[in-house]
């Protein structure tokens, strides 16, 4: 019998506390014959904010690992400009706050270029989160000894062809984890597009709580969510990096 480890038990008891509750508070106003129940109404609700939070979390991932890589090789190339422009933007949107920079997108920018609310936030996360990410694909890539690029190159493989077929593939067994600790972050984080009014879990519920003057079963019932996507998008990243090694 495989022992469970004290990770995995903590898991386990975090999924079945938090889908618990998503279950059975909507099920009680039900059983009650109370049809327009707080927690009934919200399990009826989110489900919409549930899929423009996976979208905006999915499309941010994509946008930021994309932005990620060229800053990474730009840090890494040997021409001087490039690299001082990789760095600069690092250290410019790591000191700018996302909200801010959701806000700059959306209004400020707004002003002159009419930006639609979902692809402000998916640039917002992309321009971000690619700036601590660059340093995680730098970070995988050095650590691939030099001496197989240096082969794949010798055998005839271009630069772009070596890290594509060689470099990358192995790298990827090392920045698999922390990528998937930023897009965990992320997924928390697209909270914060509900100032753009996306309609995302939170926007969904704070209509409601403002509506009825709910809040405490409202937030409850937010939070429960968060916690269970949450988990369930951690346990699917373990797997896939379990496949890689």
């Amino acid at each position: 019998m495989k022992k469970i480890s004290h990770s995995q038990w903590a898991w386990n008891l975090a999924v079945g506390f938090s889908l618990f509750f998503l279950i059975f508070l909507p099920a009680r106003d039900a059983f009650n014959g109370g049809e327009q129940g707080d927690y009934l109404t919200l399990a009826r609700l989110l489900p919409a904010g549930i899929g423009y939070t996976l979208v905006v979390t999915f499309l941010g991932s994509v946008s930021a690992i994309f932005v990620g890589m060229i800053v990474a090789l730009g840090k890494m190339s040997s021409r001087p400009v490039l690299n001082r422009l990789s760095s600069f933007y690092t250290e410019i949107l790591r000191g700018v706050p996302l909200l801010v920079l959701l806000f700059y997108i959306y209004y400020a920018l707004g002003e002159f270029l009419k930006i639609p609310a979902l692809v402000s936030a998916v640039l917002g996360f992309g321009f971000c989160y690619g700036a601590y990410m660059a340093d995680v694909f730098r970070a995988g890539i050095e650590a691939i000894p030099k001496e197989q690029e240096e082969a794949a190159r010798s055998l005839g493989m271009t630069q772009a062809q070596a890290l594509q077929q060689i470099v990358f593939p192995q790298a990827m067994k090392t920045i698999l984890p922390a990528v998937g600790n930023q897009t965990l972050g992320m997924l928390k984080d697209t909270s914060l597009v509900s100032v753009l009014a996306i309609s995302d879990i939170l926007r969904v519920g704070n209509e409601y709580a403002t509506k009825h003057f709910n809040y405490f079963e409202t937030y409850t019932y937010v939070a429960l969510t968060y916690l269970a996507l949450t988990l369930l998008l951690s346990r699917l990243l373990i797997a896939m990096e379990s496949r890689l090694k």
